[in-house]
């Protein structure tokens, strides 16, 4: 802002102006206001330059000035806080290391030229110029704490520590990755039962493995398990059951020397199998506990490693790796159905794995009802090792006396929910199913599972999820067959009777006739005449025939008596 420069006052000598300021005459005549104004506006012009002056010019200085005070402070005091620099002139020092309460100076770890990134130096003829802090109030000595106590090695020998599991899920996760090259994965398919039944059946058919038994993921672990001296050495088995087949297969796949004791009472199609999987097969004995003893004593003299099935932990955590699959084949996942066969090893095993994945997921264990040594263990809290009763051998060959431990029943009391009995007509029935809708051969023991299902002893399952584990089908040509046929008499599909017939032309042909018109397939006839004097003119007819089912049997029943009112049904 530029103001108008006021014009000059005109200029008077000093005799004018004491003439002026003297005279009373003159002053009382020449007004006074005219003659003094020039001088008051020169004074107003001055004035309004010196508030320009001190507003733009010193009051912007003065801010910058303090500005810069304030950012020099606040750089000193974080450098003494970090205690990087030294105290100012003619102080003490105070800043540094404490030891034993006294503290001592430090040196810095900055060279000088760099101290300018911490405050504002100036190098002053090679000198560094710093600025410090100094301490008040800190006393010479500090009080240092009482050491914390030290605990003797004697103090923690009263605290017991935690018992590690016995299976645990790391140990199954890792048998898994071992034996995931010599292991196929099983399927676990829909059933075509499901809709018969009213829930979904998912059923995971370990029969399929090479030797036709979930036994293999066990001792493939087992076998992998071994030390290279103890490998190379051999292992021998003496028991004809599933688990030494897996135990003759896997050995020799891994260059493992293998010998299968035998009594004599083996057939000779079992002992071909393990001869055509490579072991060396020895008949010793007539009974199974004659060859045991000798492989025992084979083993102590020549250093083999005698295998049975027992709980060890590398063979149940192998077993386990069907609870794994399972819950990454099936989802949403309600129950599982188990056999509880073979040392029980496989029901505790996959409980373990499946409880770890999902805890809500039942687990229900199934056993043959002649031989329920779990529920009993159960009841009485504890493993049982003498049972009044004895499995059938034919149909349940590796159930034995002593085959629940105490680690697995211990896995089992913990982690399965139910514990079921079938009885041998429930298996074998079952195993007729698994011919007629899954077109696939399994035992008793692999039909365990399913014939809970179809006796109707596990209604809390309609409408869910299952998934039933099929552990085998081992059994012999002969015994399949007559499992067969005993199972289609108890499902009403193969029925026997007898019918006495006048010994007349035509009424065999009668019958056969009538057979002919209700569709039913004749399987055997036999025709007796009787000595009885009563019966004279009689003669005894006994038929067995097939129907398709039990609908159609019970309208057989209903015609022929009707026709035949001496018909007899024999029983089952």
């Amino acid at each position: 802002m530029v103001l108008p420069k006021p014009s000059p006052a005109p200029s008077r000598s000093p005799a004018e102006m004491a003439s002026i300021t003297v005279s009373p005459s003159i002053s009382s005549s020449v007004p006074l206001r005219g003659e003094l104004l020039p001088t008051f506006q020169a004074l107003v012009d001055l004035l309004l330059r010196l508030v320009l002056y001190i507003v733009f010019i010193c009051v912007p200085r003065l801010f910058s000035i303090r500005e810069r005070q304030r950012e020099i402070k606040s750089k000193q005091s974080k450098r003494d806080e970090l205690c990087l620099g030294p105290s100012l002139p003619g102080g003490s020092d105070k800043c540094g290391h404490v030891s034993n309460g006294n503290a001592i100076r430090r040196s810095t770890l900055i060279e000088p030229e760099r101290l300018k990134d911490f405050g504002e130096e100036e190098l002053v003829n090679g000198d560094v110029k710093v600025y410090g802090t100094k301490l008040v109030g800190v006393p010479a000595e500090f009080v240092l704490k009482e050491p914390p106590k030290i605990r003797r090695m004697s103090e923690f020998r009263n605290n017991p520590r935690p018992l590690v599991p016995f299976l645990r899920f790391e140990d199954i996760s890792a048998a898994a990755f071992r034996i995931q090259t010599g292991i196929q994965k099983t399927p676990c398919a829909y059933s075509r039962l499901s809709k018969q039944y009213g829930m979904e059946i998912y059923l995971k058919k370990e029969h399929l493995h090479y030797t036709g038994s979930v036994k293999e993921r066990g001792v493939l672990y087992l076998l992998s398990s071994l030390t290279q001296a103890q490998q190379r050495k051999g292992v021998i088995v003496a028991t004809d059951c599933n688990f030494s087949m897996a135990v003759a297969h896997h050995a020799v796949e891994l260059n493992i020397p293998v010998f299968v004791i035998m009594p004599s009472c083996c057939s000779s199609p079992r002992l071909r199998i393990y001869r055509d999987y490579g072991a060396m097969v020895i008949s010793y004995g007539s009974i199974g506990h004659d060859s045991q003893n000798h492989a025992r004593h084979l083993a102590s003299e020549n250093g083999y490693l005698y295998l049975e099935e027992v709980e060890n932990e590398a063979y149940l955590a192998g077993l386990g790796t069907v609870g794994m699959e399972i819950y990454e084949q099936v989802s949403k996942l309600d129950a599982v159905v188990i056999p509880a066969a073979g040392q029980y090893g496989l029901l505790a095993a996959v409980a373990a794995a499946i409880k770890h994945l999902n805890s809500r997921t039942l687990v229900i264990g199934i056993e043959p009802e002649g031989f329920p040594l779990l529920q009993q263990s159960l009841k009485s809290d504890g493993p049982i090792k003498n049972m009044n009763s004895n499995p059938n051998k034919k149909l349940y060959g590796d159930l034995m006396e002593h085959s629940l431990g105490d680690n697995t029943f211990e896995l089992a009391k913990k982690l399965v929910d139910k514990v079921i009995s079938v009885s041998e007509e429930d298996s074998l029935v079952a195993m007729l199913r698994f011919q007629e809708f899954e077109r696939s051969t399994v035992d008793t023991e692999g039909a365990m599972g399913l014939a809970a299902i179809l006796a109707g002893k596990l209604p809390e399952l309609k409408g869910k999820r299952v998934a039933v584990v099929v552990s085998s089908a081992n059994m012999e040509l002969e015994l399949m067959r007559q499992c067969l046929d005993r199972a289609l008499v108890l499902d009403d599909r193969v029925s026997k009777f007898s019918v006495q017939l006048g010994e007349y032309p035509g009424e065999m042909a009668k019958l056969l006739d009538l057979l002919s018109r209700e569709e039913v397939r004749l399987l055997d006839v036999c025709q007796r005449r009787q000595s009885d004097k009563s019966d004279l003119f009689k003669a005894t007819v006994e038929c067995v025939v097939e129907t398709r089912d039990k609908t159609q049997s019970i309208q057989l029943r209903k015609v022929l008596a009707e026709r035949y009112p001496s018909i007899c049904w024999l029983d089952r």
